[in-house]
């Protein structure tokens, strides 16, 4: 009998600004989710870890449910667990609030596997594994394969960023698996520019200025975005919330290193492209009054 099979901590995808070229790459959706790890034991020993570890067995019994079907003595396999929207395509606020509420609402995409019935998977390349997890899957499953898409890698991105999809993932065909950071996975992201209006800055000793912003018109917090423009910009945004210094909103919650301003400066942001209550990966880019 082999040893009990354990987390393992998962191979991280770089951020790039384009695709790779080449035929050595595949290329799949990058799904908005949680990454997922499911680790099987034999029918009654299923787990499920978040990326960082952390198990959410509890919180997933419809993936638990489905990957007991799967016909595996052991394995261990990953993908992305997502709650769908009325479009079709994945919802991420729809997902945090399933995580908390409903262990029967999320789907998982899963895109690689690394042990299977006894064997480690890992110094095998990432197409090979690839077939062996689609060997497993079922069909009308929670646990679905996330297919890899042919054709030109910038035509790939345009079509998943043009139906508002957060972006892909390319690895190298032969790429061994690898726990931590790695240049043979790369993700491209679809980003987004809009406009929000400022409502303070934290200035928090040792961490990055974080702007606090609004919706223009409601004043509705929508979240943070890193304060990572340039020098002259920075100091001519310090001169902005010095001269509109104001009182915190009615409802915020208390923010000690905040320095508040009154409704009006307004602000570019650069953030990930998607409908959530906060906007996500965000950072200014200029000043709304002025051209970029």
């Amino acid at each position: 009998m082999g040893e009990r099979l354990a987390f393992i901590p998962p191979m991280i995808p770089k951020l790039v600004a384009k695709p790779p070229e080449g035929e050595h790459w595949i290329h799949e959706i990058k799904l908005d989710g949680y990454r997922t790890q499911i680790v099987i034991n034999g029918p009654d020993d299923i787990r499920v870890f978040t990326r960082s570890g952390a198990d959410w067995t509890s919180k997933y019994t419809g993936l638990v449910e489905a990957a007991r079907e799967l016909e595996v003595k052991n394995a261990i396999f990953e993908g992305e667990a997502v709650v769908t929207g009325v479009n079709g395509l994945p919802d991420f606020d729809a997902l945090q609030k399933a995580v908390h509420s409903d262990p029967y609402a999320t789907i998982l995409g899963a895109f690689d596997i690394m042990h299977l019935d006894d064997h480690d998977l890992r110094d095998i390349g990432c197409k090979a594994r690839r077939e062996f997890l689609f060997g497993i899957i079922k069909p009308n499953s929670r646990i679905q394969f996330s297919e890899a898409l042919p054709g030109d890698p910038k035509a790939i991105f345009y079509l998943a960023d043009q139906a508002g999809l957060e972006g892909i993932v390319s690895k190298r065909a032969d790429s061994a698996y690898r726990s931590g950071p790695t240049s043979n996975w790369l993700k491209t992201k679809s980003f987004t520019v809009q406009e929000y209006e400022l409502m303070g800055v934290e200035r928090e000793p040792g961490n990055a200025a974080m702007a606090l912003l609004a919706q223009p018109g409601t004043g509705n917090y929508v979240g943070t975005a890193f304060i990572t423009l340039g020098r002259d910009m920075k100091q001519r945004l310090w001169q902005r919330v010095q001269e509109h210094a104001g009182r915190p909103p009615e409802g915020m919650k208390k923010r000690p290193a905040t320095q508040w301003v009154q409704p009006g400066v307004k602000l570019r942001v650069k953030h990930l492209r998607g409908e959530h209550k906060y906007i996500r990966h965000a950072s200014l880019v200029g000043f709304g009054d002025e051209e970029s």
